[in-house]
Order: C-alpha cells, then sequence, then structure tokens
C-alpha cells in the first residue's frame, strides 16, 4: 500500500498541472449544474416504516388537503381586541392576502363546496357531529372565528381576544414550494395589518432551508488556519490543507447539492457533509504536509522526494483513517430511514473525495509550490540543531512522559472524568425539535410562546387522529361522535375538533390539542394512551384508528432506532475492529480501541444531555432554551464520532508502531511515537473542534445540536481518551500491546501502514538528496521530471 502511495504522489507532483486541472473541470461541472439547477433541500424529516409516518403517507392519499405542507402564523395585538373593529378588518385581508396568494389552498373555497352539498357534505356531518361533545371544545383550545354568524375558516381567537392562529394549507411540501412563495404569503399578511399595532409571527414550519455557512462556520475555518500556520510555522504550508480541504468539500458538498433534484434531500444532510469533509479534509491534509515538512528537515530530502515518502507513509494512514469514517457512515443504511440514508451516502462521498483530494490534489499543490514550503530561515534553523525535532515536540514529550510515568494515575483520571461527563446521558430525553428549540429573539420561539399563552401548549402540536371506517360507506356521524368522545376522556386531552374527511366520507381526521406541549413527557404519554385504547374506540365505532403528529412521530423514530442501534454497532466495530487489527497487527489495540471510545461518546451524550435538555452553561454560548435531544442525534453521533476517533487511533499508535518497528520498545516506544505525532495530532484535534463548533451558533437547532455533540466529542476522545488514556494503556502493556498469534500474523498482509518497507525499499533517508534521487528513480523505474 505504502508503495502504490508513494508512487500516487510522484506522480502528482510530476504532473501538477494535469492533476490541478482535473480537479478544477470537476469543480467547474458542479458549479455550473448548480447555477442551471439549484439545490432542492426539505426540512421535512420522513421516518419510514413507523406507524405514525405510515399514517401520514395514507392520509395524503384518503385526504388529499393534508398531503400539502402547512403553514401557521400567530397574530397578536398590542392594543386591545382583535377580533373587533379596525383590526378585524385588518385580519380578515390578511386572510384574503393568503388565500389568494399562489400555492396557498384557499379554505373558503373548500367550505363553500361542502355547503353546496347541503346535508351531503361528509365533512358539514362530522363537524356537527363533534360540535359539543362533553368538553370537547373546552380548556385553552382555540375557538373559531365567527364573522356575520359564519366562521372564517383556518382562523382561531384566544380566549381574551387580542391573539388570532391563523393555519391554511399549501397545494405542495414547503419545501417543494417556489422560490418566494412563504416570503410572500408572509409579506401581504403584514402590509394587510400595518398599522394596526399587531405582530405577525410565523411559525417554524414557515421557515424554509437556513443558511447553511454563516459568520459562526467562517470563524471556524479561520481558527483553523491559525493553527495550521502556528504548527506549520509558514503560511504558504498552510494555506495547502485548505485548499485541498476546501476543494474536496467544494466536489462533495457541490455533487450532493446537484442531487437533490433526484433524491429528496433534508438540509442536515448537507451540512453534516460539510461538516465532516471540512473537518477530515484539513486534517487529512495536515498528517501529509507535516510528514512532508519533517522529511525536508530531518533527512534533507527535497520538496519532491518528501512530497512522495509523505503520501506513500502519512497517505498510508490517511487512507485507512477515511476507510473507517466510511465503513461507519455506510452502516447507517441499515437503519432504514430515509434521511439517515441519504445523510450516510451523501458524508461517506465526501469523505471519501477529501481523501482523494489529499492523496492527489494536495502533492499536486505542493508541486506547485516546491521547495518554498519550507523557508530557508527553518531550513537553517533545522540544519544547525541536531535535535530539531526532538525540539519541536518538546511539550508532547513532556506530557508523554508524564502520563507514561504516572500511567495508573492518567488511567483513573481518564475513566473517571469521562464517566463523571457521561451521567447527565441517564437522563437524555429524545425527540424532534420544535418551536420552544429556538432562540428567543426567533420569529419561529415568539410565535411558539405567543400560541403556547394564547391558546394553550398543546396548540403548537396537535396530534391527528385517523378514523377509517371499516365497510366502503361513510363514516356514520354517530360513530364519528363516539370517536370524539373517547377520545375526550383520555387524560391529558384539552380539545378534539374535525379536521377534515375523506372525499368519499370514508375517514375522518381528528385533531387532538394536549393539555401540554409537543415535547412534554406528558404529551408522550398521551400518545401512548391514544393508541393504547385504540382497539377500544375501534370496537365502539366499527372504525379502525391511526394516531399520528410531531410527538408520534418522535416516538416511533425513537423506538426503531432503539432496535437497531444494537446491530448497526455491531456491524461499525466489527468492521472497524477488522481493518485496525490489519494495520497494527495486535489483538488488544483494536479492542483498546473500542472501549476508549465508549468513553467519549458517553461523555459526549452526557455534555449535551446538560446543555441543550438541562440548560446548564447555555448562557455562555448565548442560548435560552431547554429541548429533548434531537432522536437521530445518538446514531448519527454514533457513527461519525466512531469513525473520527479511529483516525486519531490510527495516526497516533501508529507512530508508536514504527517507533516499535525501529527497534523502540515499551515505555520508550509510547513516547517516542507519541513526540512524533502528539503535536499534529493535537493541532488536528483542535482544527476539527473548531470546524465543529462554528455549527453550534446555527439557528437552527438540529444543525446546533449535532455541531455540539461531534465537537465535544472530539475534545473529549482527542485530549481525554487518545492524548491521555491511550499512551498511559499502552505504557501499562508494554510490548504485550503489539502481541498477535504467530498463525493469525502469518494470514494477515503486510499493509506497512507506518512506511517501514517503502523505507527500506528506497533505502532509508539516503545520505544525501542527491543519493536519494537516485535510488527513488530506480524504485519508479524511471526518471523524475
Amino acid at each position: 500500500m505504502s508503495f502504490l502511495l508513494y508512487r500516487v504522489g510522484d506522480w502528482c507532483y510530476r504532473q501538477r498541472w494535469v492533476v490541478i486541472a482535473a480537479w478544477l473541470v470537476l469543480i467547474s461541472a458542479v458549479a455550473t449544474i448548480l447555477v442551471v439547477a439549484p439545490p432542492a433541500l426539505s426540512n421535512e424529516i420522513r421516518i419510514d416504516g413507523t406507524p405514525a409516518q405510515e399514517v401520514l403517507d395514507d392520509l395524503a392519499v384518503k385526504v388529499p388537503e393534508a398531503a400539502g405542507g402547512q403553514g401557521i402564523i400567530a397574530l397578536q395585538s398590542s392594543g386591545g381586541r382583535i377580533d373587533e373593529g379596525a383590526r378585524l378588518s385588518a385580519l380578515l385581508s390578511a386572510v384574503d392576502g393568503v388565500y389568494t396568494s399562489p400555492h396557498v389552498l384557499d379554505a373558503r373555497a373548500v367550505l363553500a363546496r361542502e355547503v353546496a352539498k347541503g346535508p351531503q357534505s361528509h365533512l358539514l356531518q362530522a363537524t356537527a357531529a363533534v360540535a359539543n361533545p362533553a368538553g370537547a371544545q373546552s380548556g385553552s383550545g382555540p375557538r373559531p372565528l365567527v364573522v356575520d354568524g359564519a366562521p372564517v375558516p383556518g382562523v382561531s381567537i384566544s380566549a381574551d381576544g387580542r391573539t388570532a392562529l391563523f393555519q391554511f394549507a399549501f397545494d405542495v411540501q414547503t419545501f417543494e414550494l417556489p422560490q418566494g412563495t412563504i416570503e410572500h404569503v408572509i409579506a401581504v399578511t403584514e402590509d394587510a395589518v400595518a398599522g394596526q399595532d399587531i405582530t405577525v409571527l410565523p411559525s417554524a414550519a414557515m421557515f424554509q432551508i437556513p443558511e447553511i455557512i454563516g459568520v459562526a462556520e467562517v470563524i471556524g475555518v479561520g481558527v483553523a488556519a491559525v493553527v495550521l500556520t502556528l504548527t506549520l510555522g509558514s503560511l504558504v504550508a498552510a494555506g495547502l490543507p485548505l485548499a485541498s480541504a476546501l476543494a474536496g468539500v467544494a466536489a462533495g458538498v457541490g455533487g450532493t447539492l446537484a442531487l437533490s433534484h433526484l433524491v429528496a434531500m433534508h438540509s442536515l444532510t448537507v451540512v453534516l457533509g460539510l461538516m465532516i469533509g471540512l473537518a477530515v479534509g484539513i486534517d487529512y491534509a495536515l498528517f501529509i504536509v507535516n510528514r512532508q515538512r519533517r522529511f525536508i528537515l530531518d533527512s534533507q530530502l527535497t520538496a519532491h522526494q518528501a512530497a512522495a515518502r509523505a503520501v506513500g507513509t502519512a497517505g498510508s494512514a490517511v487512507f485507512f483513517a477515511g476507510a473507517t469514517v466510511i465503513i461507519a457512515l455506510l452502516a447507517l443504511i441499515i437503519v432504514d430511514i430515509t434521511i439517515l440514508t441519504t445523510m450516510a451516502l451523501a458524508a461517506a462521498a465526501t469523505v471519501g473525495i477529501a481523501v482523494l483530494a489529499a492523496l492527489t490534489l494536495l502533492p499536486a499543490l505542493l508541486g506547485l509550490v516546491g521547495e518554498n514550503i519550507c523557508s530557508p530561515k527553518t531550513r537553517a534553523r533545522a540544519a544547525t540543531t541536531a535535535a530539531a525535532s526532538g525540539s519541536a515536540h518538546r511539550v508532547a514529550d513532556r506530557w508523554s512522559q508524564f502520563v507514561t510515568k504516572h500511567r495508573l494515575l492518567a488511567i483513573a483520571a481518564s475513566v473517571g472524568i469521562a464517566g463523571l461527563l457521561a451521567v447527565p446521558a441517564l437522563d437524555m430525553n429524545l425527540g424532534l425539535p420544535s418551536g420552544a428549540s429556538y432562540h428567543p429573539d426567533t420569529a419561529q420561539r415568539q410565535s411558539f410562546d405567543v400560541v403556547a399563552e394564547a391558546f394553550g401548549p398543546g396548540s403548537n402540536g396537535p396530534l391527528v387522529v385517523t378514523a377509517t371506517h371499516r365497510g366502503d360507506a361513510p363514516l356514520p356521524p354517530t360513530a364519528t361522535r363516539v370517536i370524539a368522545e373517547d377520545l375526550q376522556r383520555v387524560d391529558g386531552v384539552a380539545a378534539v375538533s374535525v379536521a377534515g374527511t375523506g372525499v368519499d366520507g370514508n375517514t375522518v381526521l381528528f385533531s387532538v390539542i394536549p393539555a401540554t406541549g409537543p415535547t412534554d413527557t406528558s404529551t408522550a404519554d398521551i400518545v401512548t394512551a391514544l393508541r393504547e385504547q385504540a382497539p377500544m374506540i375501534a370496537a365502539h365505532s366499527g372504525a379502525d384508528i391511526g394516531v399520528t403528529g410531531f410527538t408520534a412521530l418522535g416516538i416511533d423514530v425513537t423506538d426503531k432506532l432503539a432496535d437497531v442501534l444494537p446491530v448497526y454497532l455491531a456491524i461499525v466495530v466489527g468492521l472497524s475492529l477488522v481493518i485496525l487489527l490489519l494495520v497494527f497487527r495486535s489483538i488488544l489495540i483494536p479492542l483498546k480501541a473500542t472501549l476508549g471510545f465508549l468513553l467519549s461518546i458517553g461523555a459526549a451524550f452526557g455534555a449535551t444531555t446538560a446543555l441543550f435538555q438541562w440548560g446548564w452553561g447555555q448562557p455562555l454560548l448565548g442560548m435560552d432554551s431547554t429541548t429533548p435531544v434531537l432522536c437521530l442525534l445518538p446514531i448519527i453521533a454514533t457513527g461519525v464520532l466512531y469513525g473520527l476517533a479511529m483516525d486519531y487511533e490510527v495516526f497516533l499508535v501508529s507512530s508508536m508502531k514504527e517507533a516499535h518497528t525501529h527497534g523502540h520498545h515499551g515505555t520508550h516506544a509510547v513516547t517516542q511515537g507519541f513526540g512524533m505525532a502528539g503535536k499534529v495530532v493535537t493541532a488536528a484535534a483542535i482544527i476539527m473542534t473548531s470546524v465543529f463548533a462554528g455549527f453550534i451558533f446555527n439557528p437552527e437547532p438540529m444543525i446546533a445540536q449535532v455541531g455540539f455533540t461531534l465537537a465535544i466529542g472530539i475534545l473529549i476522545d482527542a485530549f481525554l481518551v487518545r492524548m491521555t488514556l491511550v499512551p498511559a494503556v499502552m505504557a501499562a502493556l508494554g510490548d504485550k500491546a503489539w502481541w498477535i498469534p504467530a498463525w493469525l500474523d502469518r494470514l494477515l498482509p503486510d499493509l506497512d501502514i507506518e512506511g517501514d518497507a517503502l523505507q527500506r525499499r528506497l533505502g532509508g533517508a539516503a545520505a544525501d538528496s542527491h543519493t536519494a534521487e537516485r535510488v527513488e528513480s530506480a524504485a519508479l523505474g524511471g526518471g523524475h521530471q
């Protein structure tokens, strides 16, 4: 492997313009596609294979009006009742403007058609049947706005008359709406109520895709640039990993966006690919550039020779580290949830392209820079200082010596701290983000709070219950009334109303408003109770009962992920153990690496729970809202962090293996290897953490949670586990860490990840660069160009 990659690096260095041109053509092609066909992303979360999603899909067929996206606007008056005088006129004008907007279904026309049917209208029959069941519209549930004795479709008024809730439907899902449609609806509403002291507050459902890259994300990349400059010692050297990573992200994420017209794609899919692509792209390139500079400064090789050898040695570690990340991501496909499948494929492809960029584009860029990769001052200092490499790693040396000397203390402290951080994870509550998850300054949060105060917290997340008559005939009004009464008797239900009927009247759609908010555990209890009582309600009414809605979806996806997580972990860990076994030719090291990861992921989940669910430390990050942990987060973070944790394991322990291969034993091999890799692994961890941390301040709660979990997970894994626990355990094991049964050793191929065979084939470091050039030319079968 090392010699193959050495040849790749050598060819790309020599044919630099060909390689750079090929990458430019690829990126230009992707950019052209995006200009011609802008990406179409979604904020819809489909959870295929769950009861709640099946009800939604069935509903879209039987009740066509429910198939499109939903719009919700809260209008709050600060000067008096909104249902009287000039404010009422302004409100009605706003309703008229919205209903006449493109892609908005006019509920008034629907009602008019039903009225024209007279007694034959299934909707009017169902509505009349449940108009006043015992307590059906009691509590703080919305009451319809009535003007001149007739209800205004879609508009409800609060008990104090100061707040209106306007609910309407689009003819397609919100992510399918043409650009500017939602903005037009909001503008029409604001224009209609201008000057009436009425605040217009669209709900979270009225906001489409947030900015993928904002100021915070750019700052994260800026921090990475500073760390690169400090680590590599020059702006020229620091710019190359950034250029390589950005090119990989442009191709990977751009390609993902280009495919969004062919495959339904959530915005989080692109964000995850961007996060991981940037982080691993910079890190992988950093390892190769750092190794090239060490070859130049320590062995006095030319930039060309050093670049080829760096790709052959550090590039091998990059290849297998990337393979581990890709395996962890692709294993998400077994979960069989569409959003996770697209995330996995997009992120894995982006990581693959990042590896390709590091192994091809980076050596071409190194060829462009040539000998300028190291300044004359740096070369002179290295030439006059015999311990140049050692002095560069004094901090790493001291730390490794301290950890290995006090190995038992280091092991106990690492395990203890990680265990303490993991404690909040025992109280982790999973769900989907609601309007309450947003910052108080956002319209999404303000709308959520206003609706909760004026109509009750359950109005922000009504449950949807469907009743489908078991026969072909319409559901009788008496059965409709029985169902409504049974639903109302469920503990915690505040109000029940008819939300629609199927074309043939066979299906009736009920809106069930809980007394608690959509992310409250009591609302989850209501969903459970409704499902448990569904057979009883069906027996009373002769109709099949289905339950869906925001909370129901969250429960179902959590249950599905809990069922599949053990299988997922078995596949990821199993395949990764095989890769690590091949790389390190050791039994204990792969096991130790995996056990260390369990500490990291537990601590990361604990910190995430403490911040987002308990609210600890939120003022420090400018947050002010507690929310359940995203139900998709545990499995996403497990896959991503496992792959990235194994990256650091490969880079760090491969240096220890290299020292062991070159004759160092026990603690000396650990400190020697740590000294070679410690500084660059530290820089890589800071870079990756800063890239992920940039997404913590994204206004979209899902993105913020993913960014924080990955950032804190990398921070814990890199510094607490890989930089502290690993050297301590390796020192405690001594040479036993490298033990492998003789029969297995004979069976395993020699991947030469540390490049020892490559060094022997090329004659070691060679006495001087001219001798090295002759040896390498002979090994390649020809001269350099």
